[in-house]
C-alpha cells in the first residue's frame, strides 16, 4: 500500500454477463478464486489496511476487556433425558467451548480433543438407553462434521467417523444398534453399529432434512423441504425392515410447513401453518395420517413455537406474541386452554422439552437484555416454576430499559422495534441499528454482552421486527421473501426514520451492523440510503444477489431469494442486488466487512467483492487520499474488510467471538461520533 492509493489496488475488468435480456457487470468476478495470487495478494494488503486502522481505533482496548468481562457468565441448557440419565451442556466463564455432560460428570471436552480451539462440537444425541452418545465435530469452522459414536461409561469410541454431515439430525432405533441420519445434499441414511455401508432411505437434494423416532421406538417421522414449504411422512418400524420403512403421506410439496412427531400417547401432532400462519397444532392417528383434526387453533395475535407432553394429558404449548415469549397449558385430548405457565419476566423461552415418556416436569430457557439465559423447571402438580439452572458466573449489570416501538413502513405496514437503553440518558447518542428479515427467523430478546457492552457506554440499541423474519407468523415471512424482499429493506429504512424522528439518535451518529441474511440488508441499506447512516457492519453477508446460487449453500436458498436462473426471478434480485448498485459519489458510510476464510455458507467472495467495489467507488482526489492514508483513514470514511482465517460462519472459541465483536464495536464508536 503506498501513499497515493490507500486501498489495495484491484483492476476492474471488463466482465459482463448477459443473461435473460440483462447485462450485468462483473468487474470484479476475479476476487471469486481465493487461491487465485491476485486474490492473496489483494486479502493480504486488505489485512495489513485493516491492522493499521483497527490499532488507532480508540475504544478497541477497552471493549475487549469489558467484553471479556461481561462474557463470563458461560453457559447452560436444559437436559435431555434417556434411560435415567440427564445429559445437556454446561460452559464456564474461562472455557472457549461448552462441555456435554452426563448427569454431573463431563462426557465430552471439545478443549480435550483440540486445544488449539479450532474443533467444535456441533450436535450429540443419546441412545434411548443412555449408554451410547452420536456426536458431531468439525474444524476450523467450515461445519463439515464426522459423526462419531462412544460408550459414555468408558469413553470408548464404537462407531466412526462418519463424514458428510452437517449438524445431522440423528433418530436411534430401539436398542441402539443403528440410527438414521442425514448425509449433506444426500437425504436419509440408515447407519447400523460396525456396518461400513449404510443404506440410503430417502433420496437426497439441496433441502433440509428432519428425522425423528417415537420414544416407544415404532414411529419414524421425516421431513423435507425449506422455508417456502415442506413435505412430511410417517412409517410404521414394527415388525419391518428398518432399511425399508413404508413411508406414508402426511402432507407432500405443499407451499406450507409442517412438523410431525408421534407422542409418548402415540397420537401423531402436527405443527402446522397450513391456513394458519401464526400455525395451529393438529392431532392425528399415525396409521392414517391423512386425517387431521385441530387441537389448539390459531392464535391471531401469537405464534405458535413449540409444545411438549406431561402426564395427566397436560400439554404445554409456547407461543410468541410481539417477540415476548409465554407458555399455555392446555388439555391435551381436548386442547383446551388450562391456564399459564408462570414466567420469570418479559423475554424470550426457548428449548421447551420434558421426558421421553411424559412425567410431570417440562424445562425450558428464559432470558431477556440482562438476564443470561437460565433453564427453568415446570412442575404439573403444583404448577410453580423454579430457577433450575443458571450459568456458572454472575456478575453486576447495568441498569438498562427497554422500550418496545412501533412504526410505519413505507407501505403503511406497522413495523415493530425494540429499542435498549441506559435508564437514565436522553437525547440524540450514538446507536446501532441491527435487523435480519429472513428465513422466517425471529429475532428475540435476549442477553448479549456485544449489547450490553454498547448501551453501558450510553448507546442506544435498536433491534427490528422487519418482514421476512417470524416475529408475525409466516404471512410475516413471506411478506419479506421473493418479489417482496424489498419490502424487508423498506422496514429497516422506517426503523432508522423512527429512531431519527424520536429523538434517540441522527444520521450522523447512526450505525447499522447485521450478519449473513442481516448481511445483506447491510448491503442494500448503504446502497439504497447511504444519507441515513454514519457507519456499517456487514458481517458475512450476502452481496452479489446474481450468482449466490453457485457457491456456499446459495442452492439450497432459491426457495427464499429466487432463483438467478428465471427470468423473472433475476429481475427482482438485480433490482436491489447490493454489489450491482455500488455507485461513485454516492457518500457511504464507513464500512466494515467481516469475513471468515473457512465459511461453508456465504461465500467469503460476496464481501471481497462488495468491499473492492465500494473502496473503487469511495476514491478520493489523490491530496486528500495522501492526507487520509497519512492519518490511517481516521475522520474520513473508510471502506475496510477484517478477514479471519481458521473458522466459520457458525461456532466458534469464545476468545475469538470476543475479539471479533469488540473490533466491531470499536469501529461503530469511531465513526458515530458527532
Amino acid at each position: 500500500m503506498t501513499s497515493e492509493d490507500p486501498y489495495p489496488p484491484a483492476e476492474r475488468q471488463p466482465v459482463t454477463d448477459h443473461r435473460h435480456g440483462h447485462e450485468i457487470p462483473d468487474p470484479y468476478r476475479w476476487l471469486e478464486d481465493p487461491l487465485d495470487p491476485r486474490t492473496e495478494e489483494w486479502l493480504a494488503g486488505q489485512d495489513r489496511l485493516w491492522q493499521a486502522a483497527a490499532a488507532r481505533l480508540p475504544d478497541r482496548e477497552r471493549l475487549l476487556a469489558r467484553l471479556t468481562e461481561l462474557s463470563v457468565t458461560g453457559l447452560v441448557t436444559p437436559p435431555v433425558w434417556r434411560g435415567g440419565r440427564r445429559f445437556h451442556l454446561r460452559q464456564s466463564g474461562c472455557q472457549e467451548h461448552p462441555v456435554l455432560y452426563c448427569d454431573d460428570r463431563p462426557f465430552l471436552n471439545p478443549a480435550d480433543r483440540d486445544p488449539t480451539g479450532l474443533t467444535t462440537l456441533d450436535d450429540w444425541q443419546p441412545d434411548p438407553a443412555g449408554r451410547l452418545v452420536a456426536y458431531q465435530i468439525s474444524r476450523s469452522g467450515d461445519e463439515k462434521a464426522d459423526l462419531y459414536v462412544e460408550e459414555v461409561d468408558t469413553g470408548k469410541l464404537v462407531d466412526g467417523p462418519i463424514g458428510g454431515c452437517r449438524y445431522s439430525p440423528v433418530a436411534w432405533l430401539p436398542g441402539g444398534e443403528g440410527f438414521y441420519y442425514v448425509r449433506f445434499h444426500e437425504g436419509v441414511h440408515l447407519h447400523r453399529l460396525g456396518v461400513p455401508e449404510d443404506v440410503p432411505v430417502l433420496a437426497g437434494g439441496p433441502v433440509s432434512y428432519g428425522v425423528q423416532i417415537s420414544a416407544d421406538g415404532r414411529w419414524l417421522t421425516i421431513s423435507a423441504g425449506g422455508t417456502g414449504g415442506n413435505s412430511l411422512w410417517v412409517a410404521d418400524l414394527a415388525g419391518g425392515d428398518p432399511a425399508r420403512p413404508r413411508l406414508r403421506t402426511v402432507q407432500e410439496g405443499a407451499h406450507v410447513r409442517t412438523a410431525g412427531a408421534v407422542g409418548c400417547d402415540g397420537r401423531l401432532y402436527l405443527l402446522t401453518d397450513r391456513n394458519a400462519p401464526r400455525r395451529r397444532l393438529c392431532v392425528a392417528d399415525p396409521a392414517e395420517p391423512e386425517v387431521w383434526r385441530e387441537l389448539v387453533p390459531e392464535d391471531p395475535r401469537a405464534v405458535l413455537g413449540a409444545f411438549t407432553l406431561l402426564d395427566g394429558d397436560r400439554l404445554l404449548v409456547s407461543r410468541t406474541r410481539h417477540a415476548v415469549g409465554e407458555i399455555a397449558v392446555h388439555h391435551a385430548r381436548t386442547g383446551e386452554r388450562l391456564g399459564e405457565v408462570p414466567l420469570p419476566g418479559s423475554g424470550s423461552i426457548a428449548s421447551l422439552t420434558s421426558r421421553p415418556e411424559g412425567g410431570h416436569e417440562a424445562w425450558f430457557t428464559y432470558t431477556d437484555a440482562v438476564t443470561p439465559a437460565e433453564i427453568w423447571r415446570y412442575d404439573a402438580r403444583t404448577g410453580a416454576t423454579s430457577r433450575w439452572a443458571a450459568p456458572p458466573d454472575r456478575l453486576t449489570l447495568p441498569d438498562v430499559k427497554s422500550h418496545h416501538v412501533e412504526y410505519t413502513s413505507a407501505d403503511g405496514t406497522r413495523v415493530r422495534m425494540v429499542v435498549v437503553a441506559l435508564a437514565s440518558g436522553s437525547g440524540p447518542r450514538p446507536a446501532i441499528l441491527s435487523g435480519y428479515g429472513g428465513f422466517g427467523i425471529p429475532l428475540m430478546p435476549g442477553y448479549a454482552a456485544d449489547s450490553l457492552a454498547w448501551v453501558e457506554s450510553g448507546g442506544v440499541l435498536a433491534i427490528a421486527n422487519l418482514r421476512g423474519g417470524g416475529e408475525e407468523g409466516e404471512s410475516w415471512h413471506r411478506d419479506g421473501m421473493l418479489e417482496r424482499k424489498q419490502n424487508v429493506f423498506d422496514d429497516f429504512v422506517a426503523a432508522a426514520e423512527k429512531l431519527v424522528a424520536d429523538g434517540w439518535t441522527t444520521p450522523r451518529q447512526l450505525g447499522i451492523w447485521g450478519e449473513s441474511n442481516g448481511g445483506l440488508l447491510v448491503g442494500a441499506a448503504i446502497t439504497q440510503r447511504p444519507d441515513l447512516f454514519a457507519a456499517a457492519v456487514c458481517s458475512a453477508g450476502l452481496l452479489d444477489m446474481a450468482r449466490f446460487h453457485r457457491s456456499g449453500l446459495g442452492p439450497s436458498w432459491t426457495g427464499e431469494y429466487g432463483d438467478p436462473e428465471d427470468p423473472d426471478h433475476l429481475a427482482w434480485l438485480l433490482d436491489y442486488s447490493p454489489y450491482h448498485h455500488v455507485r461513485q459519489g454516492a457518500g457511504y458510510p464507513a464500512t466494515l466487512f467481516t469475513v471468515s476464510a473457512a465459511d461453508t455458507r456465504v461465500d467469503p467472495m460476496h464481501a471481497r467483492k462488495m468491499c473492492a467495489a465500494m473502496q473503487w467507488a469511495q476514491q478520493q482526489p489523490q491530496q486528500q487520499a495522501r492526507q487520509q492514508a497519512r492519518q490511517g483513514c481516521e475522520g474520513s470514511r473508510p471502506v475496510l474488510l477484517r478477514h479471519e482465517r481458521d473458522v466459520g460462519h457458525g461456532a466458534r472459541a469464545v476468545s475469538r467471538s470476543i475479539a471479533l465483536a469488540a473490533d466491531i464495536l470499536a469501529f461503530l464508536a469511531a465513526h458515530t461520533r458527532p
